[in-house]
């Protein structure tokens, strides 16, 4: 068993509901147990700001299988959800899962980058993977409860657990 952590983001058509949706699919995947989602967040847009405000969260949880079949869960599931890749970088989204972390795997393929490349600019990941993962350590060694209280929270809201939005 590996232990993996999954960004998982919306902003369009009911993206709380989503993120929820998509955890919960997470959850059941073959392989994924104990399954521990974070509160949902409120983001502004990363990137390209002409956009609605994200909802996002992180899963923690283990996995028996590669980061390359955790790879296929993700994108069948964001598949399930409506996703069609393929739009604007960085532009709006039914649905995006993204593999931040896979123990303490350095993967640099074509189709996979884990430590996720950006990890360390992006609030929207890191205060949420406070939650549920907060003495993990980054690929630098600092605890995730460190860079998260470091990180800038200038338009991040939070809005509750993704359990109690289901």
């Amino acid at each position: 068993m590996t232990e993996a952590c999954v960004g998982l983001g919306s902003n369009l058509d009911l993206p709380a509901r989503r993120v929820v949706a998509a955890a919960a699919r997470l959850a059941g995947w073959p392989g994924v147990s104990d399954l521990r989602c974070s509160r949902l967040y409120r983001t502004p847009p990363w990137g390209d700001a002409d956009q609605p405000a994200f909802i996002n969260a992180v899963a923690a949880f283990d996995y028996a299988g590669s980061p390359d079949s955790l790879l296929v869960a993700l994108l069948a599931i964001e598949r399930e959800a409506g996703r069609v890749r393929g739009g604007r970088r960085w532009g709006p989204r039914v649905l995006d899962l993204d593999l931040l972390l896979f123990g303490d795997e350095h993967i640099d393929s074509p189709t996979l980058s884990v430590p996720h490349p950006r990890l360390r600019d992006r609030a929207f990941v890191l205060l949420p993977m406070a939650d549920v993962a907060p003495d993990l350590r980054l690929p630098d060694g600092t605890a995730v409860a460190d860079a998260a209280a470091a990180c800038d929270r200038s338009g991040i809201e939070v809005l509750e657990s993704a359990q109690a939005a289901a």
